[in-house]
This record gives C-alpha cells, structure tokens and sequence, in this order.
C-alpha cells in the first residue's frame, strides 16, 4: 500500500509529465511557460498530513487566468511579460485543494479566435495530428490533456471556446452556467457571456475539478448558485429521461450521423425518450453574438494602454484581436442610434427565453459539438467560415446555460464531440447523463 501512495504522489505524476512535455510539446506548442516552482509545490503537497480533494492532480491553465507569478499573456505581445500579481479565485480554490498548477497554456489571442492559430507564440498543435487545428480558443489546455500532458486543465468559454477545442482533441469540456464560477482573476473577452470552464479525460475528474471552482465568491458579482455535486448520483442511470435532438440545417452530414448513432445506443440501452427539437433562433446566433463580443471586448481592451503594464495594445496584438477592436469600436458609434449592439441584447433575450421553454418538457439538448471536422493549419478560410465553428456552441452562451463536449467516437481517424445541454445550473444532471454515454 505504502508502495502504491509513492508511485501515485503528486511528485512523481508531476515528473511524470514534465518528461513527457519536454520530449512531446515541441511539436504541440500547448504551453508557454511551465510553473518554475512545481517541483517545490508537488513536494509539500506529498509532506502534508491532510490532504485536499486535488491533492496529486497536475493542471494546466489557460493564459488568460491570473496565477500569482505567473504569466498571464493571453498569448499576445501586449501582456508577454506580465506576471499576475494574484491568484484568480478558481485558482486559489484549487490550491486550497492540493491541485498543482503544471503551467500555462497557450490559446488564440486575447481568446480571439475558434481554431488554436491566433497566438502571438505560434499555434497550437492538435496531439491526434499535429497538422490539424486543434480547435480554440482554449487550444493548448485542450491539448494538454488530450496529449497526457497534465490531468486536467482551465480554460475559459465565451462562444465554444471550450467545447469546441474538447471536440476536435477528443477530452471532456465543460462550461459552466453563467454566474456558477467566478470570473474574478480571468482577463475575460466578453463579460456578459464568459466563464471559466474544465477540461479532463473523464467526466469524474471533470466533475471534480468542476465542483472546486464552483465555491461560492463574494468577489464576483455575477455568481448565483453554486449547489455541490454528488459524485454518487452522478454514477446512477437516470430515469424516465426525454432527450431533445437538436434539428439543424448545416453542418457535416458524417458527423450528425455518428452522434445519432451514438444517442440511439443510449436510448437503447437507458430506455429513454427522444424528442426532435428546431430552435428558432438558431439562424440568429452567431450574428447576435459578435456585436456583444466585439462592443464588450473593445471596452475591454481601453485598460491595455501601454502605461501601466504590458504595450498598447494597438500597436502589438494580432489581425483578429485588432478585427474586434475596431469593430466594436465602430459598433459603439452606432449605438448612439440603438443599431447593433442594444438589438443583440435583445435578442439574447429571446434565445434565454426559448431554452427556458425548450428544457420544460425535455431533460437535455443533444447536438454535435462543432458541425465540421477541423482544418489543416494554415489553410485560408474566410471569417464568415472561422465564425461558425461555433454555430452550435454559442446558443448555450446566449442563454447561459451549462453545456458538455464529449467524445463520441472518430471520422477519418478525427475525434468528434457530443454537445450535451442542460437548463440553468442542472450540471448535476448534465454531468449525469454524460457519465452514461461515457460508459456506452
């Protein structure tokens, strides 16, 4: 027994993995700095006599969360060398719970970005074929799991930027209900729709780490409910289900086949219902959600203005990042006319709306993750295309509501995610019923 807690420390899964990120991420591009105290840290974990929840779990953190002393670039020019002055409150949660933090991971610019290309440091690369995208804008923390690199990982959603990328690496993402994890210490690109969100190699781990960041912050003002989740009934087959089949109109025929082939070997096997489900406003969705997220993210920016910290931000970020500068910088001009970004408010409304009536007779929405496989990196495709990787992810966005990415098997060799969506702050059920088509 003595034999087995040595094997399984936090040290050695640490060494572990610091190996493997030296022989392997030279090709994956996942990280842009490794925590330079980890041994130190994993140490005095393994010397403590009571030991929290994370304690031997390895996490990785997207670029965008304050780690004290840490980096916090969000993989751009701007911020290369600022390091957080503070921990973000998911992270001081996990440190409070054993977790040790691996290192930092690379993403699309300022989260700018659905396909892991945009970082000023390079792409990332995706671990199942490095001359694919890997999806973003959390890219390297999906590859970080994806490649065995760490246990699981951090990232942040504000349009799939989390599920998107689980899909195409073939790991679990999550994202939150809005208002469940604080969002104190994340360099956000949209407030009104961002949260922090996990990744890991199985719904546990992912519950778990879900469950850690969900305490309740006073720091936040935008935190509503944060229930803990019942690792126990999260094992049990729930009964008498309805399951909403989303019915869309585009996407990749090869890809809404496997994920109904997959729902019906749940429904076989659970004996649950289905129910085909048209959502309205589907059409809409991606043209409402780029005004909010350029309006939001130009305000954002005004603080990087080369004074107090990093450059300004105009002279040293990316195309993308600088695209939704200007256009929200345009879009506010309107506003003085009620043009674009009032109307977006809106219709988020109504999107809230129709998923409140959607989840009264059904218990989940299932859908493909992204409706296309991923692109070679570096091949030109126009913004329009890009912007619709998340056409079925942004919904949930709009609404707020939890929603899951889950493998659901391979086309050509490429992981494809199951999108899984419940109503507010049901993650106990969504992590449920996940767990069930994890164990088909």
């Amino acid at each position: 027994m003595g034999e087995f807690i040595k094997m399984t420390s936090t040290l050695q899964s640490l060494q572990k993995y610091l190996d493997k990120i030296k022989k392997e991420d030279g090709k994956i591009n996942a990280f842009l700095q490794l925590n330079p105290n980890a041994l130190q840290e994993a140490k005095a974990i393994d010397g403590k006599r009571q030991k929290g929840k994370l304690a031997g779990k390895i996490i990785a953190v997207k670029s965008n969360i304050n780690v004290k002393g840490l980096n916090a670039s969000c993989a751009s020019k701007t911020l290369e060398n600022y390091k957080a002055t503070y921990d973000a409150y998911a992270i001081q949660k996990i440190k409070d719970e054993d977790g040790l933090i691996i290192g930092m991971t690379n993403m699309d610019e300022f989260a700018s970005g659905s396909s892991g290309e945009t970082s000023a440091f390079g792409p990332t690369r995706n671990p199942r074929n490095p001359s694919l995208i890997p999806g973003g804008s959390s890219s390297g923390s999906a590859a970080a799991v994806s490649a065995d690199f760490c246990d699981m990982a951090l990232g942040s959603e504000t349009g799939g930027s989390v599920r998107n990328p689980a899909s195409h690496c073939g790991v679990i993402g999550i994202k939150p209900s809005y208002g469940s994890v604080s969002r104190y210490g994340l360099i956000d690109l949209s407030m009104s729709l961002d949260q922090i969100g996990v990744f890991a190699k199985n719904i546990p781990d992912a519950g778990l780490l879900l469950d850690v960041i969900r305490e309740k912050s006073e720091k936040d003002g935008i935190m509503e409910r944060t229930e803990k989740i019942n690792f126990n009934e999260i094992e049990k087959v729930p009964k008498n289900l309805t399951i909403g089949i989303l019915d869309f109109p585009v996407g990749d025929e090869s890809i809404e086949n496997l994920i109904e082939l997959k729902t019906n070997e749940a429904v076989a096997k659970y004996g649950w219902k289905t129910k085909k489900i048209k959502l309205s406003i589907l059409d809409l969705a991606v043209e409402t959600y780029y005004p909010l997220v350029y309006v939001e993210f130009f305000s954002g920016t005004r603080r990087f203005d080369g004074r107090r910290y990093g450059k300004k931000i105009e002279d040293s970020a990316g195309p993308e990042a600088l695209r939704r500068i200007l256009g929200g910088s345009e879009i506010s001009k309107a506003e003085y006319h009620g043009r674009y970004y009032d109307k977006a408010l809106k219709i988020k409304k109504l999107v809230e709306k129709e998923f409140e009536n959607i989840f009264k007779s059904i218990d989940c929405l299932i859908s493909p993750t992204v409706p296309k496989l991923p692109h070679k990196i570096g091949t030109k495709i126009s913004v329009e295309e890009m912007y619709h990787y998340d056409a079925l992810t942004i919904p949930a966005n709009l609404a707020g509501n939890c929603a899951v990415s889950i493998p659901a098997g391979e086309i050509q060799g490429i992981p494809v995610g199951m999108q899984i969506i419940c109503d507010k702050f049901q993650e106990q059920k969504m992590l449920q019923i996940a767990r069930c088509f994890e164990k088909i």
